[in-house]
């Protein structure tokens, strides 16, 4: 995932309350970090295939994971928002739920000052 995909998506689970961020994993792996309410966080998609997968950890270590999910090679950012907002993470194989849970109040945009220099001020419309 580039990082721009992966900065819009945040911004889109953030809009949804979804504890979203942006992982950096290495120099040029970047993905989605989910922060779980219990300790744990998923990370979404930085090992650089085309799929949509997660590894959860806790601590660093790995104690569940989200195998890929079925035609996401092709999915657009509405449905990778989609697939990671249905997660359920209670197994330590997570599970896609049919539907989304109901959306949380939305969390504030990450980045601040610093990605409005990023971003060169520009307006969001």
């Amino acid at each position: 995932m580039d990082e721009n995909r992966a900065r819009r998506v945040v911004d889109a689970l953030r809009e949804r309350g979804v504890p979203a961020h942006v992982a950096r994993v290495g120099v040029a792996q970047i993905g989605v970090r989910i922060v779980l309410s219990d300790g744990r966080e998923a990370i979404w998609d930085t090992d650089g295939t085309a799929g949509l997968e997660a590894q959860v950890l806790r601590n660093g270590v790995l104690v569940g994971f989200v195998p890929v999910i079925d035609g996401s090679e092709d999915f657009d950012e509405r449905q990778v928002v989609d697939a990671i907002a249905r997660t359920d993470y209670v197994q330590p194989t997570a599970r896609q739920r049919a539907a989304a849970p109901p959306p949380l109040p939305p969390l504030p945009v990450e980045g601040g000052l610093l990605r409005r220099f990023r971003d060169g001020f520009r307006d969001r419309a």
